[in-house]
C-alpha cells in the first residue's frame, strides 16, 4: 500500500511522536549527524499532513541504551500516550532508536495496533494491525537484538583476549600507577608505600580488619586514597569498609585479576554487582606485577578474614581483643562442645568477665547450657602458664616487647612523610605567592590564604608528631628498657605487669595453648578446667567458683555450730555476746556499707529458727524444767513463795530469754514449806550451801 494512503484523517487528527535516541552520552557528543537525521524525521511529519505543533519530540533517554525499557522514561511516555490514543504515528530512524530487546519492541508494537498507530522509520510507514508490516517490523526488531549482540560479542571478546594476556588497563588501587610503557608498578610516592606496606604489617600482627582501623586511629595515621578517575590523592581516616577492600584485592599482592564481579540489571533498571567465586574469575595471573604481599600472604589473610566473620557454631580463632577475658576464642563448653561467649557486667564498681554458652538457649528456647565467672579460670590458668613457661618462651615475650617498638619507630617514620608532604606543599604555595604581582589583591589574597592552610596543616602534622612522642617515650625509654629485660627473666612478673596491654597476654597465651574446655559443678562449687598445649600435652585443673550474693551473706556452718552448742547453756544475747568477743561477724557484713554490724539477740534467735536448731526453752524443757506455775503446783507453794525460794537459792531457775525463766526442781528431797518463824529462809538456804559443800567434799 502506499504509504501516504496509510495515513488517515483520524491519525492526522492525533499527535505526531518522534523518539530520539543515543546510546550514549559520547555518541551524543560526537556523533552530531545521527542526532540531525534523527530531528530531521519533523520534516517527514509535515509533509505527511501534522502541523507543527503537533509533533511531540521525547529526547529524554540521549545517553541512554535501548537494551530496556526499565530506565528509559522517554519511551514509557511514548507507550503510555500510544495507549492512551494520543499518538496518530510513532517516528523513529531506525527500529534500533525505539528498542534493541524483542520484548519491549513487541509490546510496543501490540499496542499501536490497538490504537491504531502508525509507525515510521527512515524505510517507510507501517501499520502495525497489518500482517505484512508486522511481521516486517518483527524481523527488523529481531535484526536490532541481534546486533547489539554481535556488537557486544566482538568488544567482549576483545577484552577478554586482552585480559587473558593480562595486558586490559583497568583502574589501579591506590598503591599503584602505571609507567610510561603501561606497566603497572608501586606508587611512586613514599609514604603511600609505606602507609600500605605499615597497614598489611599491622593486619598480620593485629588479625582484624576492625581493630587494624583501631590501630590507624589510634596512632593519629591517615590512609591514602586516589580519587577515581583523578591523579591525585588525598589522606583521610582509613574506614572498616576500605580495610576490608584492601585485604581482598589481589592486586595488593601482585596478581593481575579480573571478572571478580558480574552485573545484572533489576526490572527497574539497576545494575547489581555479584560477587563471584575465586574460582570463577575470568582472569586470575599471579606475581603479573610488583605487590605489596606475596600471594601466600594474601591468601592467609583471605583465611583470616573468613574465620573472623565465621559463626559461633563451628571452631573460630578469634583475634585477641582489649577485654580481660583471657581465654578469649579457646573456651570450650565441656557439655555441648560449641565456644564459648564472652559477657562483661561491671558490678560494684568493676568490670567482671563471664564464659557463657546460651547459643542452645537463643536458638531452640533450650535452658542455658553453662555460665562461669572468669576472673577464678583466667587466674588458675594464668598460673599454669607461669609455671610451665620455658626460656624459649620468655624469649618470644621479649620479642613481643621488640615488636611493640618497632612498631612505634614504623608509625613515627609515616608521621614524619606526611610532614615532608605538609612542608612541600607549604613551599610550593610559598613560591606561588611571592611570584604573584602584589597589585593583583584578588589573586594575591587567595594565594595568600591557600599559603596559610598549608602552613596550618604543616603545624598540625608536627603537632600531631609531638604529642605521639610524648605518648610512646615510656615504651622507647632506656630506663624502662632496662626494667623490660630484667622482668624476662622472671616471666611471672611479666605475665601480671599492670602496663602489659591484655591483648599482648593473649597472644603469649594463643602461643602456648590450644583450647581449654571448662565444665562447671555447681554442687561441688568448682569447675573443672581441662587446658590442651600446642604440643598435645593435657593439664587438669580445678577452680572453686565464686560465691553468689546470698552466699556471701549467708552464715558460715561453723558458726551455725557453736551457735548450737552455746544454745544448751546460754541466751541469745548471752550468745552473741560472745560471738562479738571471739570476734566473729554476720555475713550480712561483706555487703557495702555494712562492715561494722555485730550479733544481737535478735540476730542470732532469727539464725536459730531459720536453719532449724532447737530452741533454749525446747532444750530446758527436756532437761525436765518446769514452768513457774509447774514448779509452785509440784513443790505446793504459792508462785511468790517460789520467787523468794529462787532468790535464796532453795530452788534454781534457768533463762531462756531475757525476761522469762524456767525452774529446776530436784526430784529427791525437794524443798517443803516451814513456818518463816522459827525455820528462818536464810539458815534454810546456809544449810542448803552446806550441805551441797559436803556432798562435794
Amino acid at each position: 500500500m502506499n504509504a501516504s494512503l496509510k495515513v488517515q484523517t483520524h491519525h492526522l487528527e492525533r499527535s505526531a511522536y518522534l523518539y530520539v535516541r543515543q546510546s550514549s552520552m559520547r555518541q551524543v557528543l560526537e556523533n552530531v549527524e545521527s542526532t540531525k537525521r534523527q530531528y530531521a524525521l519533523r520534516g517527514r511529519a509535515k509533509a505527511l499532513g501534522w502541523r507543527d505543533e503537533q509533533i511531540v519530540t521525547i529526547d529524554s533517554d540521549q545517553g541512554e541504551s535501548g537494551a530496556s525499557a526499565s530506565w528509559r522514561e522517554g519511551f514509557q511516555r511514548l507507550v503510555t500516550d500510544v495507549g492512551m490514543g494520543r499518538a496518530g504515528i510513532v517516528m523513529g530512524l531506525e527500529v534500533s532508536r525505539l528498542a534493541r530487546n524483542n520484548a519491549d519492541w513487541h509490546r510496543l508494537l501490540e499496542i499501536c495496533a490497538l490504537a491504531d498507530t502508525l509507525i515510521l522509520d527512515e524505510d517507510g510507514i507501517y501499520d502495525p494491525a497489518s500482517f505484512n508490516d508486522r511481521l516486517l517490523l518483527g524481523l527488523k526488531g529481531t535484526m536490532s537484538e541481534a546486533e547489539l549482540h554481535v556488537l557486544k560479542a566482538r568488544l567482549r571478546g576483545g577484552i577478554l583476549n586482552k585480559v587473558n594476556r593480562g595486558e586490559y588497563r583497568c583502574l589501579l588501587p591506590t598503591g599503584f600507577v602505571y609507567d610510561d610503557l603501561g606497566n603497572v608498578v608501586l606508587d611512586p610516592d613514599s609514604q603511600v608505600r609505606e602507609t600500605i606496606t605499615y597497614f598489611f604489617e599491622t593486619f598480620l600482627r593485629v588479625g582484624s580488619a576492625s581493630q587494624t582501623v583501631k590501630v590507624f586511629k589510634k596512632e593519629g595515621l591517615l590512609f591514602p586514597s586516589r580519587m577515581r578517575n583523578a591523579k591525585f590523592l588525598v589522606f583521610q581516616h582509613l574506614t572498616a569498609s576500605t580495610a576490608l577492600r584492601i585485604l581482598n584485592n589481589p592486586r595488593y599482592a601482585g596478581a593481575y585479576a579480573y571478572g571478580r564481579r558480574h552485573y545484572r540489571r533489576l526490572a527497574d533498571g539497576r545494575k547489581v554487582p555479584r560477587k563471584r567465586d575465586r574460582n570463577d574469575w575470568l582472569a586470575c595471573i599471579p606475581d603479573a606485577h610488583p605487590g605489596y604481599i606475596t600471594w601466600e600472604q594474601f591468601q592467609q589473610n583471605l583465611a583470616v578474614l573468613e574465620t573472623n566473620g565465621r559463626g559461633y557454631k563451628v571452631a573460630r580463632s578469634s583475634p585477641p581483643r582489649e577485654g580481660a577475658a583471657l581465654l578469649q576464642g579457646r573456651a570450650i563448653c565441656g557439655r555441648c562442645g560449641r565456644y564459648l561467649r564472652l559477657r562483661y557486667a561491671t558490678r560494684r564498681g568493676r568490670q567482671e568477665a563471664w564464659y557463657v554458652c546460651d547459643r542452645a538457649q537463643g536458638a531452640r528456647g533450650e535452658p542455658c547450657c553453662q555460665s562461669i565467672a572468669g576472673a577464678p579460670i583466667d587466674e588458675a590458668v594464668g598460673a599454669l602458664i607461669v609455671a610451665s613457661m620455658t626460656p624459649a618462651a620468655v624469649e618470644l615475650a621479649w620479642e613481643i616487647r621488640r615488636e611493640i617498638e618497632a612498631r612505634h619507630d614504623e608509625a613515627d617514620r609515616l608521621r614524619l612523610r606526611a610532614i615532608e608532604r605538609a612542608r612541600f606543599d607549604a613551599d610550593l604555595a610559598q613560591r606561588r605567592f611571592m611570584l604573584v604581582d602584589p597589585s593583583n589583591r584578588l589573586v594575591a589574597d587567595t594565594l595568600e590564604q591557600e599559603w596559610n592552610d598549608k602552613l596550618r596543616i604543616l603545624a598540625d602534622a608536627r603537632e600531631q608528631r609531638e604529642r605521639s612522642q610524648q605518648q610512646e617515650r615510656l615504651i622507647l625509654d632506656d630506663a624502662i628498657r632496662d626494667r623490660l629485660i630484667a622482668m624476662t627473666a622472671d616471666f611471672k612478673t611479666l605475665w601480671r605487669d599492670p602496663s602489659l596491654a591484655n591483648r599482648e597476654r593473649k597472644r603469649l597465651l594463643a602461643y602456648i595453648v590450644e583450647d581449654v574446655t571448662l565444665v562447671k559443678l555447681p554442687d561441688e562449687g568448682t569447675t573443672k578446667i581441662h587446658v590442651r598445649f600446642k604440643a598435645g600435652k593435657t593439664e587438669t585443673l580445678t577452680a572453686q567458683n565464686p560465691k553468689t550474693s546470698a552466699q556471701q551473706v549467708k552464715t558460715q556452718p561453723e558458726v551455725l555450730e557453736l551457735i548450737d552448742k552455746l544454745l544448751d547453756d546460754h541466751t541469745c544475747s548471752q550468745i552473741a555476746q560472745l560471738l562479738n568477743d571471739r570476734g566473729i561477724r554476720p555475713g550480712g557484713c561483706v555487703r557495702p556499707g555494712k562492715a561494722n554490724i555485730r550479733f544481737d539477740a535478735l540476730r542470732v534467735s532469727y539464725l536459730a529458727q531459720r536453719n532449724g536448731l532447737r530452741s533454749r526453752r525446747d532444750r530446758l524443757r527436756d532437761r525436765g524444767m518446769l514452768t513457774k506455775l509447774e514448779a509452785a503446783s509440784r513443790l505446793g507453794i504459792h508462785e511468790a513463795t517460789l520467787t523468794r525460794w529462787v532468790e535464796y537459792g532453795l530452788i534454781k531457775r534457768h533463762a531462756y530469754n531475757d525476761y522469762a525463766f524456767l525452774y529446776e526442781v530436784p526430784d529427791s528431797h525437794p524443798p517443803v514449806k516451814h513456818s518463816s518463824r522459827w525455820d528462818r529462809l536464810t539458815n534454810r538456804a546456809k544449810a542448803a550451801r552446806a550441805s551441797v559443800a559436803s556432798k562435794t567434799l
